[in-house]
């Protein structure tokens, strides 16, 4: 288990004294607990792996949009930290789909639903994240489907 995977790397960091992937670990781990305690409420619990993917995921987008504004604001050492604690996130998270693989589950899925326009954008989106959300960068993605489609 994935969840499992970042605890180890927790014990590992800290008995090598690697102090920035240590706090980056924990925050990962903080996250998840969160993300742990707001679905104690939910009727329906998704798997901890896919659980476990969504928040690296979220952190990873999050992380990427923090690093454009600090060198857009000027501020290229708080960059270079967001840089580092991406490199960890990123260690977690399964392989991602190339440009070219990714670009053929959109034409199949096209194919498959028979989206002709920009109006069958979400139908492609929601069944592309479906199918292959966990491997898959939306964001990327999303750019290539509008390309699809138009």
């Amino acid at each position: 288990m994935l969840r499992d995977s970042i605890k180890a790397a927790q014990i590992t960091a800290m008995k090598a004294g690697e102090k920035q992937r240590l706090a980056t670990v924990r925050l990962i781990l903080a996250k998840i607990k969160d993300r742990d305690i707001e679905l104690r409420t939910a009727d329906t619990t998704p798997d901890d792996d896919a659980l476990v993917i969504d928040v690296l995921q979220k952190m990873v987008k999050q992380r990427r949009e923090s690093i454009t504004l600090f060198e857009q604001g000027g501020r290229p050492e708080k960059a270079a930290e967001e840089q580092a604690e991406l490199e960890v996130i990123e260690t977690f998270l399964p392989a991602q789909l190339t440009e070219e693989e990714t670009k053929a589950a959109i034409e199949a899925i096209k194919a498959e639903t028979g989206a002709a326009g920009m109006k069958d954008m979400g139908k492609v989106m929601g069944e592309l994240k479906a199918r292959h959300g966990t491997v898959l960068d939306m964001t990327k993605a999303s750019g290539w489907v509008k390309e699809a489609l138009v």
